[in-house]
């Protein structure tokens, strides 16, 4: 394959035989991403690092009808990735999507954080999502048919946020991997995207943002609310579908109008 084949856009935004990955799917953003592919007809993989796996990926395949697998790993090892890779295959025999978000945030002003939560930010929040789609591509890379992936970034990848520093430099950092892999697999069919949530009412987003921090927050977003997770899911959805083949190495924002100042 010679870079990005042009195909037709019907619109209906259809993952009829495909097969994703959805690392973060057990709860929040992931386990909606995961939902909406179920629904639009895609075979489903839960990957996280909750024991709960099995379980989600057995209510998707319940309630959509869709065969799906749940598999339990840490990003952070690649014995572990490597194992994911061999069960997933096993069960679906390809890979042709994958939606990259896991996370880890704690918050702390630059002066006070330790410099090994600064690491395990980056270890997680850009090292591990590196792992899986270096993983992924690969096999995408063997499969000839090209691929999406779709990373879960940040606004605060772009803007300055009070006690984000370790948050900010990983998913800074994310950024700049999609950008260069998005030139680098273009070639072989592959669009690799970010989407760059707001606050999102999710654990993450309860854990980070409470109380006077909170309702402050809420008052500079145009929208005067933080995002549900199917907002964002929505968003991942585009971006893993034909319609968006020709977008690739973007960050989509999606804030309510935060970052617009």
């Amino acid at each position: 394959m010679r870079g990005i084949p042009y195909t037709p856009v019907a619109g209906d935004f259809s993952l009829q035989n495909k097969a994703a990955i959805v690392v973060g799917g057990a709860g929040g953003i992931g386990e909606a991403t995961a939902r909406m592919y179920a629904k639009k007809g895609a075979k489903v993989a839960i990957v996280d690092c909750k024991d709960t796996c099995p379980e989600v990926a057995a209510a998707i395949a319940k309630d959509y009808g869709v065969q799906t697998i749940g598999v339990k790993c840490d990003v952070t090892s690649q014995e572990s990735v490597d194992e994911m890779m061999k069960q997933v295959l096993a069960a679906f025999g390809e890979v042709n999507i994958l939606a990259a978000m896991p996370g880890f945030v704690d918050l702390y002003r630059a002066t006070d954080i330790d410099i090994g939560i600064i690491e395990k930010h980056i270890a997680i929040n850009a090292v591990g999502v590196f792992r899986v789609c270096q993983a992924v591509a690969n096999q995408m890379i063997q499969q000839g048919k090209g691929g999406k992936i779709v990373c879960v970034t940040s606004q605060a990848d772009f803007i300055a946020i009070n006690k984000h520093v370790g948050y900010t430099m990983s998913k800074a950092a994310l950024v700049g991997m999609i950008k260069v892999c998005a030139l680098e697999w273009a070639e072989y069919g592959i669009n690799i995207n970010g989407v760059a949530p707001t606050v999102v009412n999710t654990y993450m987003g309860e854990k980070a943002w409470q109380g006077k921090v909170k309702t402050d927050m809420i008052e500079k977003i145009p929208a005067h609310r933080f995002a549900e997770t199917d907002e964002i899911a929505a968003a991942v959805l585009f971006l893993s579908c034909d319609e968006a083949n020709m977008i690739t190495g973007e960050d989509l924002v999606v804030d309510g109008g935060f970052t617009i100042y």
